[in-house]
């Protein structure tokens, strides 16, 4: 069983949980090009490595983040936005 780490919630099993994508920034919605809104909705980098995701622990209702390495499967560590890691 495949198991994550909810910062709030202690280690879960991860059918607990939802993905909810890869941290990146957001273009300003009022001032790009229509190409560079359509860019950040539908493509996404898909070169393995480390990447900080967004998860959501769905009985507990919480948001955080995660630092995961890709090619690996493998999680080094989650933390709630704002404290302590990337947002």
């Amino acid at each position: 069983m495949k198991l994550l780490e909810c910062p709030v919630n202690g280690v879960r099993p991860v059918s607990e949980f939802a993905y909810g994508g890869e941290v990146r920034a957001m273009p300003d919605p009022a001032t790009c090009s229509d190409v560079e809104w359509a860019d950040h909705i539908f493509n996404r980098s898909g070169i393995p490595g480390v990447k900080i995701e967004w998860w959501y622990h769905v009985p507990s209702g919480t948001w955080f983040q995660a630092e995961r390495d890709v090619s690996a499967d493998r999680v080094i560590r989650t933390w709630l936005p704002g404290e302590g890691g990337r947002s």
